[in-house]
């Protein structure tokens, strides 16, 4: 067993990280309220944009989508992976960079794979271990807007219409609430139109017109879209964070007890032996 100072000791270093990780679990769950706030304003109008474009690109051949709607040959693919720039957070790097891995290995494994990062984890781990990575964007998160954004999915777009890419694939963690993050594989070129049967048509006036439209909707809705998705990644970031850090307090807290029901038995050890020693002393020198 341990002695007296060694569990004291324990004891002072497992309460300062329970310090310290209830305080990022208060800051997270500060973060946390933004950043959700940020993604929920985001969906409806995203999810709007979306299905409209493709209620238009429907009712239209395929020649009137532009250059963002050719289906080639797919030999060259780009995945964004989208991570955070820091640790602490459970697997919610890990789960990226595995799925990215498997789309790696099995679904393109036929293909030319690079990799575009948004994430230091991600960069960090792909280059290490010698991915193909194309380009990095992990200050995005220092200063998190449309703007910005929309920067890196123009370069991306104009890529694809160059042909360096055949396809674009966004991958990263959707929000769904504090404690759950769902890992999302999104196509994001070529725009796909979908064929809904279910779908009501309405008889919209068009101005100027629908190919117009969809030429002009198609860029913003891609930068739209990997703007959500950006921004869902940042409020599952923080909710793992915050789950994460809850769960190591609480563990820290159970280990606090433990030791400190470990120390308060060593301690009546010692002077129980002490006791007895006094005694045995005192038997002796009466006799």
């Amino acid at each position: 067993m341990a002695n007296l100072k060694e569990i004291r000791l324990r004891i002072t270093s497992v309460g300062a990280t329970m310090q310290i990780t209830s305080a990022m679990k208060m800051v997270s769950a500060a973060k946390l309220k933004r950043a959700q706030d940020a993604i929920i304003q985001m969906r409806p109008y995203a999810n709007k944009l979306t299905e409209l474009l493709k209620n238009l690109s429907s009712s239209l051949d395929n020649s009137c989508g532009g250059v963002y709607t050719q289906e080639r040959e797919i030999k060259n693919v780009l995945l964004v992976t989208i991570t955070s720039n820091r640790g602490l957070c459970g697997g919610f790097n890990a789960y990226i960079m595995k799925k990215a891995k498997t789309l790696i290995n099995e679904e393109y494994a036929n293909a030319n794979v690079n990799i575009l990062s948004i994430g230091k984890k991600s960069s960090e781990h792909f280059t290490k271990n010698g991915f193909n990575v194309a380009n990095t964007h992990d200050a995005l998160f220092g200063d998190l807007t449309f703007t910005n954004v929309a920067n890196v999915a123009e370069e991306i777009m104009e890529q694809f219409v160059e042909g360096d890419y055949d396809k674009v694939v966004l991958v990263y963690n959707h929000f769904k609430n504090a404690a759950t993050q769902i890992i999302m594989t999104e196509n994001f070129l070529p725009v796909q139109a979908t064929e809904n049967e279910d779908s009501v048509v309405v008889d919209y006036i068009f101005e100027p017109n629908k190919e117009e439209i969809v030429e002009q909707l198609i860029p913003k809705s891609l930068k739209t879209q990997l703007f959500k998705a950006v921004l869902d990644s940042h409020a599952a970031e923080h909710g793992a964070r915050m789950t994460a850090m809850h769960k190591a307090t609480d563990n820290a807290s159970e280990l606090k007890k433990d030791l400190t029901l470990t120390y308060n038995k060593a301690r009546q050890a010692a002077i129980t032996g002490e006791i007895l020693e006094i005694v045995g002393g005192a038997e002796a020198l009466s006799e």
